[in-house]
């Protein structure tokens, strides 16, 4: 059976489609998306099919694992042809040249760190939104197990990377993108509070602006964050900043 080009979406609503066909309506079920989803994740290694049946069960009975589990992968087989799921004791998802969108986000955000670590900002700009599209979504929505919380977990570092890559690479570009720029770094402060570089490219973003009163507010409430939930000042790296903002008043 020729697999054709396979599209993997699993951030949002579950999405499989080969050759422009929509294939995720038949999967065998709830356990049928977790099953395909954690093989999805784990498809550059084998897996275990006691850690595979964990995933789906969290606490399985040893006895049963082969009845419940062989039917649920004879369904995969039979969506996406016999050649597809390798293995018996251990399992793999052969689909070597599908396109799947956590993978594109974790390319696209070091595509983004790097340009930005090169001052090419054109170049970091599409990566680092392609990122954020994908990051901003949800796996698995109303499922929870550790697995799922792990892939979140990231999925939330990922968006916050982007997020510095497109403040970055908007105040690189100046103009119209300051705007952007300005959103990302009010972002960046709302998700991650304690990390201050979120604030240091608000500041920049609005001193690009000319919002120099506004960027030093910005520098306050960091402070003031920081020393309520933690106790300390803000870093060197973001007191230079406030200074030579100060400075430029």
């Amino acid at each position: 059976m020729t697999l054709g080009s396979v599209r993997i979406e699993i951030c949002g609503a579950l999405v499989v489609e080969r050759d422009g066909q929509r294939l995720d309506a038949l999967l065998p079920g709830r356990q049928g998306r977790l099953l395909f989803t954690y093989l999805v994740v784990n498809r550059h290694r084998l897996v275990p099919r006691d850690e595979m049946a964990e995933a789906l069960w969290l606490e399985p009975d040893p006895d049963a694992v082969d009845a419940r589990l062989n039917p649920l992968l004879s369904k995969l087989r039979k969506v996406f042809g016999p050649g597809t799921v390798e293995g018996r004791s251990t399992l793999r998802l052969c689909l070597p040249d599908a396109w799947v969108d956590l993978e594109a986000a974790f390319d696209a955000v070091h595509r983004a760190e790097s340009a930005v670590a090169q001052q090419d900002w054109a170049r970091a700009w599409g990566p680092a939104l392609t990122a954020l599209f994908v990051s901003e979504r949800d796996i698995l929505p109303g499922e929870d197990a550790p697995w799922i919380g792990e892939i979140r977990n990231q999925l939330t570092e990922f968006r916050l990377r982007a997020l510095e890559c497109y403040a970055a690479s908007g105040i690189g570009l100046g103009g119209t993108e300051i705007a952007s720029a300005i959103r990302a770094g009010r972002q960046l402060t709302r998700l991650a509070p304690l990390r201050e570089s979120g604030y240091r490219y608000l500041m920049r973003a609005l001193a690009a602006q000319d919002n120099l009163a506004e960027a030093l507010e910005v520098y306050g409430h960091l402070s003031e964050c920081l020393r309520d939930q933690l106790g300390v000042s803000p870093s060197p790296a973001t007191r230079e900043l406030y200074e030579q903002l100060l400075a430029t008043t």
